[in-house]
C-alpha cells in the first residue's frame, strides 16, 4: 500500500482541519467542541467509536482483515491557557492556544485513520486510535487507561506509537527518537516555611522564614549537583517564591514551588526523598518549621529499544534516509504517554515543524505565545502514523 501518496492527496484537507481546530482551543479534560470536530471527521469511516465518560476522549477501533494483533496510535487534543500572539488569520482569540501543536497531532491521527481505513482489507490486525484530552497537566492518559483504552480492541495492543511536533530545535519534516528514556519524569516540590514574624529592623526577635526559604533554594541546587550522576541528571527549577506584604515586616510564612525533572526511576526515587530531607534540615538550622510536599506527576517516558529501531527504519524507508535523525539525549519535558508506554512497548517520536525556512535554533519554543508550526508536515505525519501501524501489524 502506498500510504505516502495517499497522504499527500489528503494534505489540503488536513491543513484545513488543523486550522479549524487551532481556532477553537480548549484546555483540560473537557473538550466538547474539539471532540465534536473529531467525531465529525471520523463519521463515515468503518470504525468502532466510543467516547469517554469522565473526559472528552474519543477511542476508535479499525478492524483489519487479518486475525493478527492490535496496535495503538495516540494523538492528544488539548491546548494551553496561553493568549496567542501570532498574526495568523486562524489564530485563537479566547485566551487559549494550541501552543504545543496538539491540533497537528489530532489532525495527523485523523489522517492516519482515513489512510488505514482505505486499506483495511490489507491490514493484518486492528488499530486503536486514541484521541486524548488533558495531556497538559491533567493526566488524560491515566484517565483513558482507567476507562479501558488498552482493551478497546478486545485484546491489549502489542505496540503503541505517538508523534509530537516541535516548533524549535529540530529541522522541519525531520523525525527523531531514541531507545530508552525519551522524556523526563515530572514532579512538583511545594514548600511552606513557617517562622515567627517581626520588625525588619530587629530580625533577632523573629524567626525569619524568608531567609530560610532562600537557603533551601540554594541548598537544593547544591545537593542535586553533588548527589546525582551527571549522566543520570536531575533538574530542579524554582518557579514561584512568595512571602510578605511590606518591606520592613518579617512575615510569618514563606512559600516556594519548583518543577523537578529526572530521567530514571532510581533518580526519581532519590530526589523524592532527598528534596524533602534537605528542606527539613535547613528548617532545623534556622529554627523554623517546614511543610515540604513532593508531588509526582508523570513518570519517565521510556521508548522500547526494539520499537525505536523499528520506528527509525519505518521513517527512513517510507520517507527517505535524511528524514530521520537519532536523538542522542532525552527531552527534559514530560508526557503522560509515558503511562501508555509503561504498559505497552512503543515509541514517542518527535517531528520538527518550525516555520519553513526559519532557523529551528532561534524559533519560539513549544508553549510560547509565539510558537508557530508548519502545517505542511501534516501529510507526512499522517503517513508515518499509518506506516507504523500497518508495518507493525504485518510483523505479528
Amino acid at each position: 500500500m502506498d500510504l505516502r501518496d495517499d497522504a499527500r492527496a489528503l494534505s489540503d484537507d488536513l491543513i484545513r482541519l488543523r486550522r479549524a481546530l487551532h481556532r477553537i482551543p480548549e484546555t483540560g479534560l473537557e473538550l466538547p467542541r474539539t471532540q465534536e470536530a473529531v467525531l465529525a471527521e471520523l463519521d463515515g469511516l468503518p470504525l468502532e467509536i466510543s467516547t469517554g465518560t469522565g473526559l472528552s476522549s474519543v477511542t476508535a477501533v479499525l478492524r483489519g482483515a487479518g486475525d493478527g494483533p492490535a496496535v495503538l496510535l495516540r494523538g492528544d487534543m488539548d491546548a494551553l491557557p496561553v493568549a496567542e500572539r501570532l498574526p495568523l488569520d486562524f489564530a485563537a482569540d479566547n485566551g487559549r492556544m494550541h501552543a504545543c501543536g496538539h491540533d497537528l497531532h489530532t489532525s495527523m491521527l485523523i489522517g492516519a485513520a482515513r489512510l488505514l481505513a482505505a486499506h483495511r482489507d490489507r491490514l493484518a490486525g486492528d488499530v486503536v486510535f486514541m484521541f486524548q484530552p488533558g495531556e497538559e497537566g491533567y493526566d488524560g492518559a491515566r484517565h483513558m487507561l482507567a476507562e479501558g483504552v488498552l482493551e478497546a480492541a478486545g485484546r491489549r495492543p502489542v505496540a503503541a506509537y505517538a508523534l509530537h511536533v516541535l516548533s524549535a530545535g529540530q529541522p522541519t519534516g525531520v523525525f527523531g527518537a531514541r531507545g530508552g528514556p525519551m522524556m523526563s519524569a515530572s514532579s512538583v516540590l511545594r514548600v511552606t516555611v513557617r517562622g515567627q514574624g517581626g520588625h525588619g529592623s530587629m530580625p533577632h526577635r523573629a524567626k525569619d522564614p524568608v531567609q530560610a526559604a532562600c537557603a533551601m533554594v540554594t541548598a537544593l541546587q547544591a545537593w542535586i549537583t553533588r548527589s546525582f550522576d551527571v549522566f543520570d541528571p536531575v533538574v530542579l527549577s524554582v518557579g514561584t517564591l512568595h512571602a510578605g506584604t511590606q518591606h520592613n515586616v518579617i512575615p510569618d510564612t514563606a512559600e516556594f514551588a519548583a518543577t523537578v525533572r529526572s530521567f530514571s526511576d532510581a533518580a526519581q526515587a532519590r530526589v523524592k526523598d532527598g528534596t524533602v530531607e534537605v528542606c527539613r534540615g535547613v528548617a532545623a538550622a534556622h529554627e523554623v518549621s517546614v511543610d515540604a510536599q513532593f508531588i509526582e506527576n508523570y513518570p519517565v517516558t521510556v521508548n522500547d529499544a526494539a520499537e525505536a529501531e523499528f520506528a527509525a527504519h519505518t521513517v527512513r524507508e517510507a520517507l527517505g534516509e535524511e528524514r530521520f535523525a537519532p536523538r542522542p539525549n532525552p527531552v527534559p519535558a514530560s508526557e503522560d504517554f509515558s503511562r501508555v508506554l509503561a504498559e505497552v512497548p512503543g515509541v514517542m517520536m518527535m517531528l520538527g515543524a518550525p516555520p519553513r525556512g526559519a532557523d529551528p535554533e532561534h524559533t519560539p519554543n513549544n508553549h510560547s505565545p509565539l510558537a508557530e508550526f508548519d502545517d505542511a508536515v501534516l501529510a507526512d505525519g499522517a503517513a508515518v502514523y499509518a506506516e507504523l501501524a500497518a508495518r507493525r501489524l504485518s510483523k505479528g
